[in-house]
């Protein structure tokens, strides 16, 4: 008689294989693993935190150069947050809306200053959940595909807050 466990095979699928978990009266179970065909496997390229923590402390830095106050967020390409820094003085709204810009930027692989032209003609890509249309947030990318938003909030306008976001992002490109 064979029996499948589910639950094994699942946790065996979630580390990327599978698993065919046999019993039999009198036996114990055992397992098989078999290697997951290359074709069902995609490479994806991931913002590591150790740059992402210079990312946002280069925002840091940029800001402070200015006297202004801002917090960052640096979030992967799935839009989940990697590292957020609040700023010495930085005001309490600024977390929340560095970490939404830093979203907004990534899923539309753009800054969010040029996301908020296009509310023009789509109004309500506003009222999806997570995001925020204020300058401020801005993609980074690896050979053309979005790998993470950076997102700045504080600062007196979003021109400003976009121009710190930048200074993150070029920090990675040294």
């Amino acid at each position: 008689m064979r029996v499948v466990i589910g639950g094994t095979l699942v946790g065996a699928a979630a580390l990327g294989t599978f698993a065919v978990v046999s019993a039999s009266a009198g036996s114990s179970l055992s397992t098989a693993p078999r290697s997951a065909a290359g074709k069902n496997l995609a490479r994806s390229t991931h913002l590591s935190a150790d740059a992402a923590g210079r990312a946002a402390q280069a925002v840091l830095d940029a800001a402070a150069k200015e006297n202004q106050r801002v917090s960052v967020a640096v979030v992967d390409r799935n839009g989940n947050t990697i590292v957020t820094l609040r700023g010495d003085g930085a005001g309490p709204q600024a977390y929340e809306a560095a970490q939404k810009k830093a979203f907004t930027a990534v899923s539309w692989n753009a800054p969010t200053s040029e996301l908020v032209k296009r509310l023009e003609n789509a109004p309500t890509l506003k009222d999806i959940p997570g995001t925020l249309f204020l300058g401020g947030g801005v993609p980074v990318d690896a050979k053309g595909a979005p790998i993470a938003g950076i997102g700045v909030a504080g600062a007196p306008s979003g021109d400003l807050d976009e121009k710190f976001a930048r200074a993150g992002a070029a920090a990675l490109g040294k």
